[in-house]
């Protein structure tokens, strides 16, 4: 299978990548104001519980949709995608030590790993957009982290907006090119 074949069935199966991305978002969002409204404690709870699901809840999502949920076996990518997904949670050892010397960088260092783990998808899907949502996420996660710390469901509520925001732009380039294709 032709990279280019294979990065169009990632972004048809996985709809550019914008069903988990509204799921994650969402977790941002719901984490961010148990932070905010209740303790900070429960949002952090939150944020790494619920992040486990992001994959399972996806994949029912995409399911409920009526579409196909995994990659044909031809797909030289299925095991990148694996490997890529992985990143996220081998990381989170860096957001706890964070987390550990400065609670407030609990959401920057997450928003700094979390962006990171996006750069491969540009690849993966064929899609540049995961370079700015890489960027912004990386970048601001790092500003907050520096100059207003204090600020501690901000990045939260700001990494949730720009998950969904991107989670919008995918599907519409997948709406469009495969309007395209038919």
């Amino acid at each position: 299978m032709e990279i280019s074949k294979a990065q169009q069935e990632v972004r048809t199966t996985f709809l550019g990548g914008s069903i988990g991305q509204l799921v994650s978002g969402t977790l941002w969002l719901i984490s961010s104001a148990l932070t905010r409204w209740h303790s900070q404690r429960y949002g952090i709870l939150f944020l790494l519980i619920g992040g486990f699901f992001i994959f399972p809840i996806t994949q029912l999502i995409i399911r409920l949709m009526g579409r196909p949920s995994s990659l044909s076996h031809e797909n030289p990518f299925g095991q990148l995608a694996m490997q890529i997904a992985f990143t996220l949670p081998i990381t989170l050892p860096i957001v706890g030590a964070a987390t550990l010397y400065r609670p407030e960088w609990f959401y920057p260092a997450f928003m700094i790993t979390l962006g990171a783990h996006y750069l491969p998808f540009t690849f993966l899907y064929g899609m540049r957009m995961f370079t700015p949502l890489c960027c912004i996420l990386v970048f601001t996660g790092l500003s907050i982290g520096l100059y207003i710390p204090q600020a501690i469901s901000l990045t939260g509520w700001f990494t949730g907006l720009v998950l969904l925001l991107f989670a919008f732009i995918g599907y519409r380039i997948v709406s469009k090119e495969q309007r395209h294709l038919t």
